[in-house]
């Protein structure tokens, strides 16, 4: 309907990949700034906590710089799933949840990264 816009993909893309960056940078954050606390809240052990933090941290600026954008955004992937599979098998959380909790956010995450990892984060990226 509107084949004009198609010159805008690229920057579609590129603000996409810097909105799932700032998400999970700040969810890395979250898991690096009190690890036990955070540890415990998602039932996790300290050390595993700190790895999904460095590793949500890591995807994040990948994504956000365009670094290894496609490996980026399946290691984002995989961290989602784990997140979805957490919340209907241990936490019994339905898909829209309680309170905007449940894993309808995780899945449109797993969305953006595959259009992320399909379009190899579009033209405006750090490295090929």
């Amino acid at each position: 309907m509107f084949p004009q816009l198609a010159r805008f993909t690229d920057l579609g893309l590129l603000l996409l990949r810097l909105m799932v960056g700032l998400i999970f940078v700040t969810s890395g954050y979250g898991h690096l700034k009190d690890p036990a606390a955070r540890a415990k809240d998602i039932g996790m052990s300290k050390p595993f906590t700190v790895f999904l933090g460095i590793a949500e941290v890591s995807g994040a600026l990948g994504v956000t710089f365009g670094v290894l954008t496609q490996l980026a955004a399946f290691g984002l992937i995989l961290i989602m799933f784990g997140a979805i599979q957490k919340k209907i098998f241990a936490w019994h959380t339905g898909f829209w949840g309680q309170r905007g909790s449940g894993w309808h956010y995780d899945l449109m995450l797993i969305l953006m990264n595959l259009v992320i990892a399909f379009t190899n984060g579009g033209a405006y990226v750090l490295m090929r």
